[in-house]
């Protein structure tokens, strides 16, 4: 693994690609007092308060005590954010007034607010803005940090030069739908977060070891176009365990990235990617993740996969790429 910075000099979390195993933190616990946090109340289920934070309430339908699956997410897409309301724009722009003009003069309006964001002094501020994850375009969850140290991390996300290699992973507890006063409307799911990886794709791809005497260029254009074929799957916002494995998998294990550079350099396309139960699945949940591969002379097949443990909230390898036969 190594650790990067972006274009615009802002220090980037380390690249979370692995080659063998990988280490997971435990969850921080969310606090129970806000509106918008879930009591954690086994480590597979959830007790769901009311959203305007009463612990039942016949007005919102709350499920009070009632428990529910807990649902995971492993997202891959790109952090902005949001004012929930005109008071809050209205501060962010006192604080800004506050900066002498001699340290913003020059700077795009993302780089100032950035720069009012990521200050300590300012926390007050960046603890109440709405952090928005957008996939493929599309605002798809809203952004609550378990642990109120990582408004910090949040607050990072928020590029002073967005441009389209962003890329945020985002681990985390899918709860509820916000209700319309918490983000000035924008009504989507919540997701408490737990872990946030930010880096961007070159960084991502310049990570991942090259295999000795494979041409560098070529090898950067297969990570690539394997990186978008994951991303582009119809839906995948990392909510599924399906995509929770081929999300972990994009960026955490390099085999992928090998194998597939091998089978061209034997004249194979690539040209799929699915998910199965495994046969080992019956105690905990272990996915299939099959890799298929076709002969550009004739036409060949061959299948390579890798088995998934998504029981919880990190996924983590189970047996390591090998290839596949059809029973």
């Amino acid at each position: 693994m190594m650790a990067d910075e972006n274009k615009s000099g802002q220090s980037c979390d380390e690249v979370p690609l692995i080659t063998k195993s990988s280490s997971n933190s435990d969850p921080a616990d969310p606090e129970d007092n806000s509106p918008e946090s879930y009591t954690m109340a086994t480590q597979d289920a959830v007790i769901k308060p009311c959203q305007c934070g009463k612990p039942d309430c016949p007005s919102c339908g709350s499920e009070g005590s009632k428990m529910s699956p807990q649902s995971y997410v492993y997202a891959i897409g790109k952090v902005g954010h949001r004012f929930p309301n005109r008071s809050l724009e209205m501060e962010l722009a006192q604080a800004i007034s506050r900066i002498p003009g001699v340290e913003t003069k020059n700077l795009t309006n993302p780089e100032v607010v950035h720069k009012v964001l990521s200050d300590t002094n300012n926390r007050y501020i960046s603890r109440q803005v709405c952090y928005i994850l957008t996939i493929e375009g599309l605002e798809t969850y809203i952004l609550v940090p378990s642990d109120p140290l990582d408004t910090d991390r949040l607050a990072q996300a928020i590029r002073p030069e967005p441009n389209r290699n962003d890329i945020d992973v985002i681990i985390g507890r899918r709860g509820g739908v916000a209700p319309p006063e918490m983000c000035n409307g924008l009504m989507l799911p919540i997701v408490m977060v737990d872990q946030i990886y930010s880096f961007d794709r070159n960084a991502l791809i310049k990570s991942i070891p090259k295999q000795r005497g494979v041409n560098e260029t070529q090898y950067k254009k297969t990570a690539s176009t394997i990186f978008d074929t994951i991303l582009q799957i119809s839906d995948n916002t990392g909510a599924i365990d399906e995509h929770r494995a081929l999300n972990y998998l994009t960026v955490r294990y390099d085999e992928i990235y090998h194998r597939t550079q091998l089978l061209q350099g034997e004249n194979y396309s690539f040209t799929g990617v699915e998910v199965r139960p495994s046969s080992l699945s019956d105690v905990r949940k272990v996915l299939d993740v099959i890799l298929s591969y076709e002969n550009r002379n004739n036409r060949a097949v061959q299948k390579w996969f890798v088995r998934v443990d998504v029981t919880e909230e990190f996924p983590f390898l189970v047996t390591a790429m090998q290839e596949y036969f059809e029973r």
